[in-house]
């Protein structure tokens, strides 16, 4: 049975937006970006990269404009990607601006640093011809002059202030087709920034842990952050930053949002054994990891270990093996199949999540 646990988490109801027909906010499911890390320029390189991204999961993705000699291969990007393409400014706005007419399907841009209100006049304007919506990427890191000084360091409070005070300056020009970033380095600063901001306004959020650094600190760091915000109801659209390739990071996205149900898709359960273990069960889970790496359906496959919980939760799952002494027993919705060797349990695991995904298909 696929476990539903969209009841526990409310989400705060937001105004939505599109994104090259991609929804954010309002009852549409909480989306997935990456960005690119190649350069620009290389637009063969970029659309490497979104491919396999968008197998991994990714909705959306997100490319920077550092300089004018990239604009040709963004424009060849935004014609031949096959999900939307969002233009990352910084300082720039011309580029913004260029961003928008070459086919870009949202602007993001840092109020830290784009300019006074003339040149975010003109980012605003080509938005609004080009019918896009802006994102209000505000980071911990390079606030606004002003707001450090009156607060001393990128506090929570600096950092959503910064926000309502950007969002306030495109309502004053009459555009508010926006999304709200606001992120930071650690985990505490980016929850409370969020929650501040969150109070009294509407807008859809876009959530992420910036910087969170690479391998399992940088995963752990953003599941935190992102997953505390998420349990409040806050966010409609999220990146996990890494320092790794933005496939991998749409991967641990997915993983996320699939552990607190707002992601559709398979779900391993796995024991951490202990002594009374008598199989190689971590081989066994990872195998089956794999396994599941090509399945789309909603199930739950449990692989564990032993008499204690093994039953019951192989009962539980769609599937699932309780381990024993050099073998395991096959579980399909409460009812034993079999017992096979463990050297075999794989393939038996396989031949049966491949028969349920194929019952699912032609119901």
């Amino acid at each position: 049975m696929a476990r539903d646990n969209s009841s526990l988490w409310p989400r705060r109801q937001t105004r939505q937006v599109s994104v090259g027909g991609v929804l954010i906010g309002g009852s549409a499911p909480v989306s997935i970006q990456s960005m690119t890390k190649a350069d620009t320029a290389d637009a063969d390189a970029v659309l490497e990269q979104i491919k396999r991204c968008v197998i991994a999961g990714a909705d959306i993705m997100r490319v920077a404009i550092p300089r004018r000699d990239v604009l040709d291969g963004f424009q060849r990007i935004c014609e031949e990607s096959s999900v939307p393409i969002v233009a990352d400014i910084h300082f720039d706005y011309r580029l913004a601006v260029e961003a928008a007419r070459r086919g870009a399907a949202k602007l993001r841009i840092n109020p830290g640093n784009i300019g006074d209100d003339e040149r975010v006049a003109r980012v605003v304007e080509a938005a609004r011809e080009a019918d896009i919506p802006i994102r209000v990427g505000v980071n911990a890191g390079s606030l606004e002059k002003d707001l450090l000084e009156t607060y001393g360091a990128p506090t929570a409070r600096a950092c959503a202030d910064s926000a309502v005070r950007s969002v306030q300056r495109m309502v004053d020009l009459g555009f508010d087709d926006l999304v709200v970033s606001i992120k930071a380095s650690d985990v505490h600063r980016t929850v409370e920034a969020n929650r501040l901001f969150s109070e009294g306004n509407d807008y859809p959020v876009h959530l992420g842990v910036t910087e969170a650094g690479f391998g399992e600190s940088g995963i752990v760091k953003s599941s935190m952050g992102v997953g505390i915000l998420l349990s409040d109801g806050i966010g409609d659209t999220m990146r996990v930053s890494l320092t790794d390739d933005p496939a991998e990071e749409v991967r641990v996205a997915r993983q996320i949002l699939k552990s607190i149900g707002l992601r559709s898709g398979p779900e391993l359960v796995s024991c951490p054994t202990c002594g009374r273990c008598r199989v190689d069960l971590p081989k066994l889970a990872r195998e089956v990891g794999g396994i599941l790496e090509d399945v789309e359906e909603d199930i739950v496959v449990a692989v564990m270990g032993c008499e204690v919980n093994g039953p019951g939760e192989a009962r539980e799952a769609d599937i699932g093996v309780a381990g024993g002494k050099g073998k395991v027993t096959l579980f399909r919705k409460g009812e034993i199949v079999r017992t096979v060797p463990f050297a075999e349990a794989a393939a038996a695991l396989r031949v049966e999540i491949d028969d349920l995904c194929r019952a699912r298909r032609e119901t």
